[in-house]
């Protein structure tokens, strides 16, 4: 029995013990745990450096760090307040593109976190290449890099030049033309040749001067030039305006193909080689440019000379702004012959040519040339425009000489020298003269081209002119007056008085920050016309008049403060 006692004894007292021991452990693993979870703690996001802490847009740049997300898209990142793309991730690292505009410090968030870097970021210039010589074979510009042209460069023909969104070329000023000849910088795209200069509403191409900001001008260098093979009026060994080597050339192809212009910015352009008329470059330059070619969303901005000129052709075009143009707005000659649709031009009444600018300036033929000569199966110029609207200025109309510029503002629409321009649905406000319909002496063929039912004026209101209508040389006023007010083609003239009428945007004259959309019961939302040349299947029929209704297609891709921009960076 005793020794029954005992072993029951030392059963219960192991029992004890193996209890005791697997307390024991448990608590050691408890404790053992807990160590470990103090020695490595959950990682905190955190930003350790940035490599390059200067870079410019366009560039890569990795943030490295704790705690990110391994998925891109599941990070933000901003410099300063402006959000980047980031192109791949780790928990480590952020590999992400420098955006326009960025700012500092770097902020990265992620799973409701954000964090910001003790570094400051600075943006840096992005690297300059000079062109100053001609491109003979296909090439790209990318966003990367400024381009600075140098003199005449040509695009010959076979060649196509690329220039990718966002891209930056700035032309240099004619002291600095390398071949001695005091060329502004040009970019000629010879027939034959191609443009593809696709920019997008929020990355546009910008086309610019190489000066300073704050020091640029009208001018500063040449603009851009496209030569096509489309039909014009002139003997093939006609020269080019402006010093451009070559001459137009007999070509046929209505359809010519001369590439892609579509959200581009040209500033400073138009440069004059000398005091000579006809002897300038304007801001963008078209010589038999075919049907084939795509070009809208355009902004020509302080153009030393037109801001837009035709020279025949059969291009049609859409969405185009002249911005504080020092001659004429809407230049056609040489039997151009295409399509347009919304324009709007913005003027500084301080600055005029000597030669009086004019919104709308058509001829069909060259100043001296014999007056009464037949076009001999030639096109005669005959473009039809619509949804253009024109402003100079909602105060008095002045036709002294401006005072900044050289000359005076002469007319909404100079129409002369035999020109079947027609314009439908579109509005101008504050020049000295409204319509002048003008024919050389010894001929009637302008008023002709009017009352034979070639040149349609359709839709149009003037308003705020010194004189509304009148007749030039060989046409009278009453002549000029009784074909634009018929009243089947709708025209209306605004008294300067009445000028509030037309509920115009608060912003509209505002240089530096205009808005041109009409207020919300503005008449101009109304009573657009559609018949004749306007019935073509190229326009969207709208139902305002002017080059806006309800949408302002301005926004994104302008710059009305060109002259104060930094273009370095």
């Amino acid at each position: 029995m005793r020794v029954n006692q005992l072993r029951r004894g030392w059963h219960g007292n192991f029992s004890a013990l193996t209890s005791m021991l697997v307390l024991a452990l448990g608590v050691f693993l408890v404790v053992s745990s807990c160590k470990n979870d103090d020695a490595t703690p959950a990682p905190v996001l955190s930003i350790t450096s940035i490599s390059p802490t200067s870079a410019p847009v366009g560039s890569t740049v990795v943030i490295t760090g704790t705690a990110f997300n391994a998925t891109p898209t599941s990070n933000t990142v901003t410099f300063g307040t402006v959000p980047a793309t980031i192109t791949g991730a780790t928990t480590t690292s952020l590999s992400v593109i420098v955006p326009a505009n960025a700012g500092t410090p770097v902020n990265v968030s992620t799973g409701g976190v954000t964090v910001s870097s003790t570094t400051a970021f600075a943006l840096g210039n992005k690297p300059v290449i000079t062109v100053a010589s001609n491109i003979t074979a296909s090439t790209n510009w990318t966003a990367g890099n400024i381009y600075l042209i140098q003199g005449f460069v040509n695009v010959t023909s076979g060649a196509t030049l690329t220039i990718e969104k966002g891209t930056i070329i700035k032309g240099a000023p004619k002291e600095q033309d390398p071949s001695g000849q005091a060329k502004g910088g040009t970019l000629i795209i010879q027939a034959g040749a191609k443009i593809s200069a696709i920019g997008t509403a929020d990355s546009p191409i910008i086309f610019t001067s190489s000066k300073a900001a704050g020091s640029r001008n009208y001018g500063d260098w040449g603009g851009v030039v496209l030569i096509g093979k489309a039909p014009t009026n002139q003997p093939g060994a006609t020269a080019f305006e402006g010093g451009i080597p070559g001459t137009i050339g007999t070509y046929t192809d209505v359809n010519d193909n001369s590439g892609t212009m579509q959200y581009c910015r040209i500033e400073f352009g138009g440069i004059s080689l000398t005091n000579v008329s006809n002897s300038e470059i304007n801001g963008l330059t078209l010589y038999g440019v075919g049907a084939g070619t795509t070009i809208d969303h355009i902004q020509v901005s302080y153009s030393g000379d037109d801001s837009y000129e035709w020279f025949g052709g059969t291009v049609n075009m859409k969405n185009l702004i002249a911005f504080r143009g020092w001659d004429d707005d809407w230049d056609t000659d040489w039997g151009y012959v295409g399509k347009v649709q919304y324009g709007v031009s913005l003027r500084d009444p301080d600055v005029a040519d000597q030669s009086a600018s004019n919104g709308f300036e058509s001829d069909n033929f060259n100043p001296g040339a014999p007056a009464t000569a037949a076009n001999n199966g030639l096109p005669l110029t005959a473009p039809v425009f619509a949804n253009m609207s024109n402003f100079v200025t909602a105060g008095t109309p002045s036709n002294a000489a401006s005072a900044k510029g050289s000359g005076p503002y002469q007319s909404g629409m100079h129409l002369r020298r035999n020109t079947s321009i027609s314009i439908f649905n579109s509005l101008l406000v504050g020049y000295p003269e409204g319509l002048r319909l003008d024919a050389q002496t010894g001929t009637t063929n302008t008023l002709d081209n009017a009352t034979a039912g070639n040149m349609q004026l359709r839709g149009i209101v003037l308003a705020n002119m010194t004189t509304p209508v009148r007749g030039a040389q060989a046409i009278t006023n009453d002549q000029a007056t009784a074909f634009f007010t018929t009243a089947a083609f709708k025209n209306q003239i605004i008294a300067s008085t009445s000028l509030a009428s037309l509920l115009l945007n608060s912003a509209n004259f505002t240089l530096t920050a205009p808005n041109f959309l009409p207020q919300t019961s503005s008449p101009l939302l109304t009573g657009a016309i559609w018949d004749g040349k306007g019935a073509d299947s190229f326009f969207t029929k709208e139902t305002f008049i002017g080059a806006f209704g309800t949408t302002d297609w301005t926004k994104g891709w302008t710059n009305w403060d060109p002259q104060n921009a930094n273009y370095d960076k």
